[in-house]
């Protein structure tokens, strides 16, 4: 089939939602799909084959920061506008239109106005998005968009949805709508043992246990509350904490956070990395921390976490609780005792710190695979058109993926 993919996002960049669009079109071109894809004019062109990058132009905008921005706004119309041409030119070419969060309101008027199958990939409720930005349940920003989303769904034909909640949310709301659950399994290398080693002695050269949290600063991940936490947890354990990720203004803001807990000797603010170094990073930690304090989409860390074997300490709320469990991490309530009491039991209980490891680098193989993934996209495109999958073709999609499969 012949996609036209629209993702109003700079893909690709190391963060949540471009990872998502670009192992999305990683998935369809495995299976046999073709896609253009129109994003944002930022970001890298990552090869795969049956997938061409289809920039929109905005001049004067070279970054964009995570969430709500004035700088979406130009780039998000620029995208919208160049995906409506590329459909209204090219009528009878594409076979299906599959967009992106904010993307679905175009692809819901484009499918009204030429009957072309409508593909929604929704990662997040976005009323909740905005939540998590400060505006309250009750803003008209907030309600309007609940109402915009609603209209969406409806409309399409199926809407692939990253974790399990959000289908809850379009089951009670619109009872008709076809689902399909696809998580965001990593795709990523396996751990390179040298540099394993090599950051072990970077980051902990008296060889204290090390703490490691990777993804993006911002407020709703709870970046402030580990901090804190981990003031009260060096009292007890002689510890190191590692913080991989976010903008030079971010980190700044944590630096002087650190400062006033005197916790700069111990915390070492790495910034972002190359998305190949962070099998090999997540892999030098004896403890892995998502301090998430709100929300309930599933961040693409904890995939990426669970495949390691190395103990999880994870706050318990809907983000994480949908997939993790009392057997596959060390869940603690959003505070920052509770948050130093789950550390602190990850490091000193080893026994049962790696058997949650263990259990949840088992359950990630089983259903959290590459397999499980691909299957999951093959399956949602049957609303529209695409081939019953049966295992062969699984299989052979899963051979095809460009990515080494861990």
């Amino acid at each position: 089939m012949q996609i036209l993919m629209v993702a109003p996002h700079p893909v690709y960049t190391p963060r949540g939602t471009p990872i998502s669009v670009l192992n999305r079109c990683r998935a369809l071109s495995a299976l046999g799909h073709r896609v253009d894809l129109v994003t944002y004019p930022i970001g890298e062109d990552v090869p795969v084959s049956g997938l061409r990058y289809l920039r929109a132009r905005v001049p004067g905008i070279s970054r964009v920061n995570v969430g709500p921005s004035w700088a979406k706004i130009p780039l998000d119309v620029s995208v919208f506008a160049t995906a409506t041409k590329l459909l209204l030119r090219n009528l009878g070419t594409y076979d299906v239109l599959h967009t992106h969060e904010e993307a679905g309101a175009v692809g819901a008027l484009l499918h009204l106005a030429v009957k072309i199958p409508h593909v929604y990939d929704m990662g997040n409720d976005w009323s909740v998005v905005l939540r998590n930005y400060g505006f309250s349940h009750h803003h008209p920003l907030t309600r309007l968009a609940h109402t915009m989303e609603s209209r969406v769904v409806r409309n399409a034909q199926v809407v692939i949805v990253h974790f399990p909640e959000l289908a809850e949310r379009i089951h009670r709301d619109s009872p008709n709508t076809k689902t399909a659950v696809a998580f965001n399994v990593p795709f990523e290398p396996s751990p390179d043992r040298d540099r394993v080693a090599e950051l072990r002695n970077a980051w902990s050269p008296d060889d204290r246990p090390i703490i490691v949290y990777a993804g993006t600063l911002e407020v709703y991940q709870g970046i402030s509350l580990l901090l804190r936490a981990f003031a009260l947890l060096r009292r007890q354990v002689p510890a190191r904490l590692v913080i991989i990720g976010g903008t030079t203004e971010q980190i700044r803001e944590l630096e002087t956070e650190s400062l006033a807990l005197d916790l700069r000797k111990d915390v070492r603010l790495e910034g972002p990395m190359p998305q190949s170094e962070i099998p090999s990073c997540l892999a030098a930690a004896d403890v892995l921390v998502s301090p998430r304090s709100s929300g309930t989409n599933t961040p693409l860390k904890v995939f990426s976490y669970m495949a390691t074997g190395v103990p999880i300490v994870a706050t318990r709320i809907a983000s994480h609780t949908q997939v993790l469990s009392d057997a596959t991490a060390l869940l603690v309530d959003p505070d920052e005792e509770a948050l130093a009491r789950g550390l602190g039991r990850a490091l000193n209980d080893r026994a049962a710190a790696l058997r949650t490891a263990e259990t949840a680098r088992a359950l990630a193989a089983e259903q959290y695979s590459h397999m499980s993934y691909v299957r999951s996209v093959a399956a949602a495109y049957t609303t529209v058109g695409g081939p019953v999958p049966d295992e062969a073709y699984i299989t052979e999609a899963v051979r095809r993926l460009e990515v080494v499969v861990p």
